[in-house]
């Protein structure tokens, strides 16, 4: 079955009006009870919703973990169910079979054929460019095209291999599992509807976090402590946001709405980091709720393409190829243009990453080749092939740089005038790690590039993921997918609920 992560569930949960609305509509809490007797009075009264306020203060809600069990026990069958299931393809791949699809990798190398338009020798430099621009457009849209594309899938075992390595697996009933459970419970999810997928991720997520979390989170537990917020308590807090690069825009304004609650009521240390997670959740949503996308997803059976932009050395071909990778694995077609033609194997790097999710890659194999050239290329070959998702890969510019900027500009203008119908997504992609350089990045982008969304990525290598706010509040742009490892599904859609509780986890 394919798992979309473009379009899971990523509905936000309402623990705003608390745990009032819980305590009679819930059966669930039923069956945690027996197992409970002396928690029954407290407990089950807010079960369901207030799940993700239990890991935010001290221990686990009896009824999420409850619930945890259930799901647990649900995934462990399923992986039960499909073991024999998963032993059976096995012994196929190592049989004869894969060595006669090797050979079929060879038409792969089709791109190289441009080396051959040579043979129009008597005719002039430009009747020759455009010769070539004819041969290479012919080889991408040819029927035998679709060969290659089914090549990589089967001929490429050791790719395959590791793509099914990367497959998660259900680990032990932990403190992690559990924790993801919660999360999941705490959006309205059914234990129907959970799947390992999604239990994986939060886990990575986590960890993930865990550098930003380490100091983050022991200084501000400390800050809350046991009594009552003081004003004292917010002069605290406030340093501790901006040691994790939240940025001064949205320090004040999480610090703006804490003084109003103290000015209303006396707030206890859990109220405090509840209401503290929902002003944090409500900032890194505030641009996706500008604009017209809440959740960024190619369009079926419709033309987009998505630029990733961005300095050199922030992951932009890295991030390009787990995008790839969960595009195809929730059942779209897509295509990679490699037009960052300056960088040096910049191509070659596409192209591992194109065999790895098995999707196929436009290129230039000219030096310095030009970058609008490839993203016409590619664009002709995805309308001739019904492709869903054209992803492009482009150079490395620093946003100071107008002549660069301009370049962007033109890829942008011929996807406009060959593909108006297309649509165009401009994604920057930020390293974590830099900080509030990140940010000016973004700043710049943002006016010159038309950027409609950010990736952030190395969130597991830094300390300093309270960017993400900062990038939010001060940019004003949306975040769409986030990064947290080396893997190749150490990426994905972006979950503002998923991304707090994970920073704030005790």
């Amino acid at each position: 079955m394919v798992f979309d992560w473009f379009k899971r569930t990523l509905a936000q949960p309402a623990p705003e009006p608390e745990p009032q609305p819980a305590p009679e509509a819930e059966p669930e809490p039923a069956a945690a009870a027996p197992a409970e007797p002396p928690v029954e009075p407290s407990e089950p009264v807010g079960a369901p919703t207030p799940a993700p306020a239990a890991p935010a203060g001290a221990g686990v809600d009896e009824d999420a973990l409850a619930w945890a069990r259930q799901a647990y026990a649900r995934l462990k069958a399923q992986q039960e169910a499909a073991s024999p299931v998963m032993a059976a393809p096995e012994p196929a791949p190592p049989a004869a079979i894969e060595p006669p699809s090797t050979p079929e990798p060879a038409p792969a190398p089709e791109p190289a054929h441009p080396a051959a338009p040579p043979v129009a020798t008597g005719l002039s430099l430009l009747e020759q460019a455009a010769a070539q621009r004819q041969q290479r457009l012919q080889e991408i849209t040819a029927p035998a095209e679709p060969e290659p594309a089914a090549a990589p899938a089967a001929a490429a075992t050791p790719l395959a291999a590791e793509a099914d390595a990367a497959d998660p697996s259900l680990g032990a009933f932990d403190a992690t599992f559990t924790w993801s459970a919660e999360v999941l419970a705490a959006q309205g999810r059914r234990v129907e509807e959970v799947s390992l997928e999604e239990i994986d991720w939060l886990g990575r997520l986590r960890r993930g976090l865990e550098k930003t979390r380490k100091g983050f989170v022991t200084q501000l537990l400390e800050n809350l402590g046991d009594d009552p917020l003081t004003p004292a308590v917010l002069d605290d807090l406030e340093s501790t946001l901006l040691r994790a690069d939240v940025g001064v825009k949205a320090t004040d304004q999480v610090l703006e709405a804490l003084r109003r609650r103290l000015n209303e009521e006396v707030v206890d240390p859990a109220e405090g980091l509840r209401f503290l997670k929902e002003q944090l959740r409500g900032l890194l949503d505030a641009p996706i709720r500008a604009g017209d996308t809440v959740v960024l997803a190619p369009q079926r059976e419709r033309l987009n393409v998505w630029l990733l932009v961005g300095v050199n050395g922030v992951g932009k071909t890295t991030t390009l190829g787990k995008l790839a990778n969960l595009a195809v694995r929730s059942g779209y077609t897509c295509l990679i243009a490699a037009a960052d033609t300056f960088r040096a194997a910049a191509v070659q790097q596409v192209s591992v990453w194109g065999e790895r999710s098995g999707v196929a890659v436009v290129a230039n194999p000219s030096a310095n080749a030009d970058p609008a050239a490839v993203v016409y290329d590619a664009i002709g070959a995805a309308r001739s092939k019904g492709t869903e998702l054209v992803l492009v890969d482009t150079a490395g510019r620093l946003q100071t740089k107008h002549n660069l900027m301009e370049e962007l500009g033109k890829v942008r203008r011929t996807i406009t005038k060959l593909a108006p119908e297309a649509v165009v997504e401009s994604l920057l992609v930020l390293d974590a790690s830099q900080g509030q350089n990140g940010l000016r990045q973004a700043m710049a982008f943002a006016s010159a590039a038309g950027l409609t969304g950010v990736v952030l990525t190395k969130l597991d290598g830094s300390a300093r993921g309270g960017v993400a706010l900062a990038v939010a509040s001060e940019a004003g742009l949306p975040i769409r997918f986030i990064g947290a490892g080396e893997g190749i599904r150490d990426l994905r859609p972006f979950n503002s609920f998923e991304f707090v509780e994970a920073l704030l986890a005790s």
